[in-house]
């Protein structure tokens, strides 16, 4: 099972707005920059984000976005139920009506139990967490070409 795009590079736009928390209000072409990702996808991702009440945003000269709650508040599993939906690695798991073999399924436990530890791990980790370790690991630094 793989993360879309949409998750990744979500949960790094949300991880650039906890870097600058309590900073004002950052613009999107700033957090596309830093984090190398398309000004207009970006714009795809922050609208979900904003709905679920995840980023709030101001309009003009000094408009931009910003994280609604703390990052100490806001939880990774959040971010991804927002952009990806379900963690549940199969369909069947979210809805029992599913497949009528749903009630004796042993693979049907064994991928709840697979959505359930992708979701503890999601859940277990805050923005405020995530910017620790970035302090940790530091800043990217940018690559030097010579020609």
């Amino acid at each position: 099972m793989k993360l879309s795009t949409k998750g990744r590079y979500g949960s790094r736009a949300m991880l650039d707005l906890a870097l600058n928390y309590g900073k004002g209000f950052i613009l999107l072409k700033d957090i596309a920059r830093r984090q190398e990702i398309s000004e207009r996808y970006l714009e795809h991702l922050i609208a979900p984000l904003k709905a679920a009440g995840l980023v709030k945003s101001v309009r003009g000269a000094r408009g931009g976005y910003s994280l609604a709650r703390p990052p100490s508040e806001i939880k990774l599993n959040e971010v991804i139920r927002v952009l990806e939906g379900s963690m549940s690695p199969v369909d069947c798991v979210d809805d029992f009506g599913l497949c009528h073999r749903a009630r004796f399924c042993v693979t049907r436990e064994i991928w709840r139990d697979v959505g359930r530890a992708i979701n503890g791990v999601l859940e277990s980790m805050t923005l405020e967490e995530m910017v620790e370790r970035q302090m940790e690991k530091g800043a990217p630094r940018a690559v030097m070409y010579h020609i």
